[in-house]
């Protein structure tokens, strides 16, 4: 299951990151003594529970879809790709390609030296890079190609002739089949490591920034802990040797509220790189997601209800996902349930024929409301009573049960009216002491632990004294702008999607809060609105889609020349580009916080503090 923003376009496959490691030495074997030079699984491997025998890794990864592999791929092409002209020939495919290493078909024994940003485990071939599925870095692995291209191709993994000692035994039955979790089978540990050198590479090769030396990445959850402090204490340090203020009282952040502290963290991250620390990971990084989606189809046993398989929209039955919340799962399964019994038909994407198309879960974790939405291809739901008693019969701590009318020839999930068959509109879930009303279609994170844990740095890095005017960009619900509004003299959110706002505005009225203004439309249009109207804001806050911000929004916040910028990102790439935008408008870029929102997955969130340096 993916974790994108509802409404905001994000797609994990923008932009290509780069590789970590030590050169490729390994290259291709002639075939006889590929046979002949497979190696013995080390001690220990028949332990990982991934049939690694007589060193080969047998079935559990599968063919990458053709399309999977051409879509979103262009980022990694070079300027000729585009020209190539593709043939079902496959001897002057051959000839085209005949200086390459390797041709589709071939096998090869290579050593894995990084993992792009899909998860993928990335070798070379003399000088030739593969991208293998489910390979990891420090691997000796066998191959057999997929897909060349002129640069770069595809292989898929045959065999481990030496393990990673980071390899784990997926714990999900069923890993090698969805592809919502693509690193399941990396040890926690260091999947934190990985996330925080994905975020430095970008940084330098991207954004053009210096990165501070690391004060060593996390092998295990104490050394993550550990770690981050001894960031901390080195930005500390150097901040109290700027100020002259004892070390030990000097904020472990390079983040004060002392007004001089601003041109003393622009000189820190002049002078000593930007501190990158280590990721933010959870003690516990299973069954964090609050809220499932799920698709609904028909087979010859009946109605089906769980993922797309990798590559497709062939709905796989699923009963249980280990990253969602049991009771997501529970409901789930009794909607299923009641369907087959009450005879409900299944939505046909082909046909466009058949009612039910998703059932949506939503958990308050806090609370432990629930709501159910049925995404349905039409208004009229047959047996809609029975339906609504066996529910409330079966799962007593579902609040709300509402209908999503959907109708169109889409796959997007919701459609435009909603409504409520029993109980609530809304649940109620609070992040720290704010609490939210979460409607069906609102968009609300989906790993409440990490959120609290999100915000609170996002707070900080802020430096608020209760005297600052905020402007929250992108501000969606108000979830990051109520957070601002307990430091803050006067938050400003502005938010392009309408119902969004009208949630913010009934969220700031729930918790009383009066110092926060809402206003529907694009940033890059409203606040410069607000500047002629005198609002000037000392911090700007902005946590844009997976896109990053707009380039007028960028040059907005360059005209109004706040004194910190806070980015709150969910994709790398597009962070490291619009700080270069910015370092080059006269800021720089002081503290980056990796939080690991999304466990199992390539995702990580980030958290930057950015100053304006006075000197411009």
């Amino acid at each position: 299951m993916t974790s994108n923003r509802s409404g905001r376009g994000k797609s994990r496959r923008n932009v290509a990151a780069p590789v970590q490691g030590k050169p490729q030495k390994k290259t291709v074997q002639p075939k006889r003594e590929r046979e002949q030079g497979r190696s013995q699984g080390g001690t220990g491997k028949e332990q990982l529970g991934i049939g690694i025998e007589n060193g080969n890794f047998d079935g559990n990864i599968k063919d990458t879809d053709r399309n999977r592999m051409e879509k979103g791929r262009g980022t990694r092409r070079s300027s000729g790709d585009g020209q190539e002209r593709h043939t079902s020939n496959r001897n002057r495919s051959s000839a085209e390609r005949a200086d390459l290493p390797v041709q589709k078909n071939d096998e090869a024994i290579l050593d894995i030296i990084g993992m792009n940003h899909d998860g993928e485990g990335v070798g070379r071939v003399e000088g030739f890079t593969l991208f293998i599925p489910g390979a990891l870095p420090g691997e000796k692995v066998r191959v057999k190609v997929l897909k060349t291209k002129k640069q770069y191709g595809y292989a898929k993994l045959l065999g481990i002739v030496q393990a990673s000692p980071d390899r784990i035994a997926a714990p999900c039955a069923i890993y090698d089949q969805c592809g919502g979790c693509q690193i399941q089978h990396m040890s926690y540990e260091a999947q934190l490591g990985w996330k925080r050198q994905h975020v430095v590479d970008v940084l330098e090769r991207i954004g053009k920034l210096s990165v501070a030396a690391s004060a060593g990445s996390a092998t295990d959850s104490g050394a993550n802990a550990n770690a981050t402090t001894e960031s901390g204490n080195q930005a500390a340090q150097v901040l109290a040797a700027l100020t002259g203020l004892e070390a030990n009282t000097a904020s472990s952040s390079a983040v004060s509220t002392d007004p001089n502290a601003d041109s003393v963290s622009v000189n820190l991250a002049r002078e000593q790189g930007v501190v990158v620390h280590p990721t933010l990971g959870m003690s516990e990084p299973w069954r964090y997601r609050n809220k499932a989606q799920v698709p609904i189809g028909v087979t010859e046993g009946g109605l089906v209800g769980g993922f797309y398989a990798r590559g497709s929209h062939r709905i796989v039955d699923m009963n249980t996902c280990l990253i969602q919340d049991e009771r997501n799962d529970e409901v789930v399964a009794r909607v299923k349930e009641i369907g087959r019994m009450l005879g409900i038909s299944a939505y046909n994407e082909e046909t466009g024929h058949g009612l039910l198309r998703h059932v949506v879960v939503k958990t308050a974790f806090r609370t432990g409301e629930m709501m159910l939405v049925l995404v349905t291809n039409g208004r009229d739901i047959p047996h809609v009573d029975a339906w609504i008693g066996s529910i409330r019969e079966h799962i007593p701590h579902v609040a709300s049960i509402c209908q999503n009318v959907n109708t169109k020839r889409t796959n997007v999930i919701f459609g435009d009216e909603t409504r409520v068959l029993w109980g609530r509109d809304v649940i109620y879930d609070y992040i720290g002491n704010v609490q939210f009303a979460i409607s069906a279609r609102s968009f609300y994170q989906v790993n409440p632990v990490q959120t609290e844990v999100l915000y609170s740095k996002t707070v900080e890095y802020a430096g608020l004294t209760g005297k600052e005017t905020v402007i929250d960009a992108y501000c969606g619900i108000g979830t990051i702008s109520l957070f601002l509004a307990q430091h803050a003299d006067q938050v400003y959110g502005v938010e392009i999607v309408k119902e969004a706002i009208e949630d913010a505005r009934s969220n700031a009225r729930l918790n009383q809060m009066r110092n926060v203004k809402f206003e529907v439309g694009a940033s890059e249009d409203v606040i410069p609105g607000w500047k002629e109207q005198g609002i000037t804001a000392d911090v700007i806050v902005v946590d844009p889609p997976r896109k990053g911000c707009d380039p007028r929004l960028l040059d907005t916040i360059l005209e109004m020349k706040p004194e910190r910028v806070v980015y709150v990102s969910c994709n790398p790439s597009t962070l490291a580009r619009d700080l270069r935008i910015l370092e080059d408008g006269g800021y720089r870029t002081v503290e980056v916080q990796p939080v690991d929102m999304f466990p199992h997955t390539v995702h990580v969130e980030c958290v930057v503090v950015i100053y304006r340096d006075r000197k411009y």
